[in-house]
């Protein structure tokens, strides 16, 4: 498991607790309803994952493609190894935490009100730097 995390995350870094973290300041809103701007954050996430996704694997299976090293039929009828599906499981749980980050963020802004910050607070500190 120790080397599978390390595949992942090379510079010691937790992914899963990252995701949480906000950048001071207030969240500019759109919309005038909050949970409208939490559902269409959440989907660009994850329609901006997807995009990246689709063409590196599209890429990937050009390439294998080419070279004469596999087809797309292959590729479907793929099954994990239980090793293999233990690593997409931790990708997963990553991926989750990265979605549903702007969630995280209200939560923990609600339970430690003290560590939010004004936005024209922060705007003041930096004009008098």
């Amino acid at each position: 498991m120790k080397e599978m995390e390390n595949q992942f995350d090379t510079s010691g870094v937790n992914d899963v607790l990252m995701a949480g973290d906000k950048a001071k300041g207030g969240r500019p809103y759109f919309f005038n309803d909050p949970s409208v701007e939490r559902v269409l954050n959440i989907a660009m996430a994850v329609a901006t994952e997807v995009a990246v996704v689709r063409e590196r694997i599209d890429t990937i299976e050009r390439l294998l493609e080419a070279k004469g090293l596999l087809n797309r039929a292959e590729i479907e009828a793929f099954v994990p190894t239980d090793e293999q599906a233990e690593e997409r499981q931790l990708w997963h749980a990553r991926y989750a935490a990265r979605i549903l980050r702007i969630v995280q963020q209200e939560l923990d802004a609600l339970a430690r009100p003290e560590n939010n910050t004004d936005m024209h607070q922060i705007a003041d500190e930096i004009n008098e730097m």
